[in-house]
C-alpha cells in the first residue's frame, strides 16, 4: 500500500477518535447540565477517571471545535453545535443499547458495549438497527 494511502487511513483512525472524545464530553455535559444545571471540570474528571488537567485540554479542543464554552457563572456550556452532537449522541447509544439488550444481551453489559460500538458504527447500520427495532417491537 502506498504511504499517502496508510497516512489516510491513519488520519481518519485519528479523525475517528478525536470525534468519539468530543462526543463522549459534549454527551457527559449536556447530561449534567439536564440532572444539575450546571457541569464544571471537577465534574469532568469524576466521570471520566481523569486528571483535572486531561479535562482542561480536552476542552480547550472542544472550544476550538466550536462544541462548549466555559463561563466563570456558568461553568461549561454547549454551544448550538455541541448540543445536537449531544443529543444525537445520546439517541445512537439509546439504540445501540435497545438493540443489544433485545438480542439476550443484559442491559449492564449492553451499557458498557454501547460506550464504543455507538462511535464506530455507519449510518447505514445505525439505519438497519434501527429499522430492525421498528420491525421487531418487542426487541
Amino acid at each position: 500500500m502506498p504511504p499517502e494511502h496508510t497516512a489516510q487511513r491513519h488520519e481518519r483512525v485519528r479523525r475517528q477518535h478525536s470525534d468519539e472524545l468530543a462526543q463522549d464530553y459534549v454527551e457527559a455535559i449536556h447530561e449534567l447540565r439536564e440532572e444539575t444545571g450546571v457541569a464544571r471540570v471537577v465534574d469532568l474528571t469524576k466521570i471520566f477517571g481523569v486528571s483535572h488537567v486531561s479535562v482542561i485540554r480536552a476542552l480547550a479542543r472542544l472550544e476550538k471545535r466550536g462544541l462548549v464554552s466555559r463561563c466563570p457563572d456558568e461553568g461549561i456550556v454547549l454551544t448550538e453545535e455541541g448540543t445536537e452532537w449531544a443529543i444525537a449522541s445520546a439517541a445512537r447509544h439509546t439504540l445501540v443499547v435497545r438493540f443489544l439488550c433485545g438480542i439476550g444481551v443484559s442491559e449492564a453489559q449492553a451499557n458498557a458495549d454501547a460506550e464504543g460500538i455507538e462511535h464506530h458504527l455507519s449510518t447505514e447500520s445505525l439505519k438497519a438497527i434501527k429499522q430492525f427495532l421498528k420491525n421487531n417491537p418487542q426487541h
